[in-house]
């Protein structure tokens, strides 16, 4: 009893003598804790042909800890753009995703990191999920070479080939195809894997979509189709583009379920039994019910479309930030103090890639003519006058 007595004395004080910063860590009492809790979805889902997945989600203390730290970290590193932006240190379109988070987090807690994501360009959170780091987001929003597309893709285009996230799209739409493509050579090498392509309510219109979806269906590939219903395209609102804004129901003869993009444990659910049904069985659509907080890009200020009565009522209700810090609280996983030093190491974690992309240099002007032919074709490049060789590409 005495040395028992003794040694948790001693664990005691050796623990006091930790760093601060492991101190306040939420890993320090319950890091290595699977213990399985079960947690029931917000609301049900709504499927479409096919049945509907369990509200009862399988989950554990570690995995909420980590939605929580992950859903801050991306929250504050999208405001942080926001102010790099109006510093005019971020230049050109800018795409924010505060209030989707548990769209990103819940997606990349069913999958691996084999399988496929591709999505717009509103795309910064699905690459940190991927495993990018926060340097190498703003670096390529500020343009310089520590960014994840070297400085030259900017917001709209990240990439991280090695966790196959293929991007970061500009064209509206033009992902989808793009993503069954990669469906169709997942299916051709036999690997058991699947492709999320990722887009919005704005793009669900587009008649490449349905093309893409229905050669999809027909080959049978394993194409998640994932629409991030935010309610609004740029400025217009969903019923005010859509006749039929149910767009769980789009593919007609394929699949579909209509999820709560703000509840992160119903979207890895979503996605768990996504993955499971496309191996088997083809394509399926995901509608995320969803909502972004900012506009829809830096020059949309967000709020002529829309009441800011109505922004503050979803921030209330439905963020899914605070679902999730409720979750833990309730189940006595974590204090409020331990939660708020997670947010204060995150805000650091943000700050201290921004001075590091800061002090990274801008790409070279050289770079402007690197990465457009195949490598090998030994094409020089000239000036506007013809007469100076301004470089000869690979």
């Amino acid at each position: 009893m005495a040395l028992s007595h003794l040694g948790a004395s001693a664990s005691r004080s050796s623990s006091l003598l930790k760093p601060l910063s492991s101190a306040l860590s939420l890993r320090r009492p319950i890091s290595g804790d699977n213990s399985p809790l079960t947690v029931e979805t917000s609301v049900p889902f709504t499927s479409h042909q096919c049945e509907a997945p369990s509200r009862s989600v399988e989950t554990n203390p570690k995995e909420l800890l980590t939605f929580f730290r992950d859903m801050a970290l991306m929250r504050r590193m999208e405001i942080a753009a926001d102010s790099l932006y109006k510093a005019k240190l971020i230049r050109g379109f800018c795409h924010l995703y505060d209030g989707q988070e548990a769209v990103a987090v819940g997606m990349e807690a069913a999958i691996t990191k084999k399988d496929c994501i591709i999505t717009a360009y509103r795309d910064h959170c699905t690459f940190v999920s991927r495993g990018g780091t926060l340097l190498e987001v703003f670096a390529e929003l500020m343009g310089r070479q520590a960014g994840c597309s070297k400085g030259k893709g900017g917001s709209m285009h990240f990439y991280k080939k090695d966790s196959n996230f293929y991007g970061g799209h500009g064209i509206v739409g033009a992902q989808v195809p793009l993503g069954c493509g990669l469906a169709f050579a997942q299916k051709y090498s036999k690997d058991e894997t699947v492709t999320f392509a990722l887009y919005g309510d704005g793009a669900a219109n587009q008649g490449q979509l349905f093309e893409a979806l229905n050669i999809s269906a027909l080959w049978d590939l394993p194409a998640i189709l994932v629409c991030e219903n935010n309610h609004y395209g740029m400025g217009t609102a969903e019923w005010r583009a859509a006749k039929s804004p149910a767009y769980y129901k789009r593919g007609d003869y394929v699949p579909g379920l209509k999820v709560d993009g703000m509840d992160a444990l119903a979207v890895k659910q979503a996605c768990k039994f996504a993955k499971e049904h496309a191996l088997k069985n083809g394509p399926i659509i995901l509608e995320m019910d969803t909502y972004r907080y900012h506009g829809h890009s830096m020059s949309d200020p967000g709020s002529t479309y829309r009441t800011r009565d109505e922004i503050s009522g979803v921030r209330q209700e439905r963020d899914p930030i605070e679902r999730i810090r409720k979750l833990i609280l309730s189940h006595d996983l974590a204090t409020e103090k331990e939660l708020k030093d997670v947010e204060k190491e995150v805000r650091k974690e943000v700050d201290d890639a921004i001075a590091q992309a800061k002090e990274s240099p801008m790409p070279e002007p050289s770079e402007l003519f690197t990465n457009v032919y195949a490598k090998g074709l030994g094409v020089e490049s000239f000036g506007a006058d013809r007469k100076e060789v301004r470089a000869t590409l690979p």
